[in-house]
């Protein structure tokens, strides 16, 4: 698992490819992450500036790590393309948190 310090901004990226490894993008594409919280948000790709489509089938959002623990995300796509994964990353203590 990755780990990162209080206040960073964390790349997520994600890919979409068919059965021959084809990079696609899917119909609706979206993206959640669960902070150490708790809370859930979710972004829809076409809708929410914080998912960007880097190319065809590449997705990231950064997301700031501002609370320490462990930190999940999962990109997902539905109607033609569907797939899903999910992901985790922690953010620790330092000596000036």
């Amino acid at each position: 698992m990755s780990e990162y310090n209080l206040g960073n901004l964390v790349r997520c990226a994600g890919s979409f490819v068919d059965d021959s490894g084809t990079a696609i993008t899917p119909e609706t594409v979206s993206f959640s992450f669960k902070n150490p919280t708790g809370t859930i948000v979710t972004y829809l790709a076409g809708t929410d500036s914080e998912l960007v489509e880097d190319s065809v089938g590449h997705y990231h959002v950064d997301v700031e790590a501002d609370a320490f623990g462990v930190w999940y995300y999962r990109f997902f796509s539905t109607g033609a393309g569907t797939a899903a994964s999910e992901k985790s990353f922690s953010v620790v203590k330092s000596e000036f948190s």
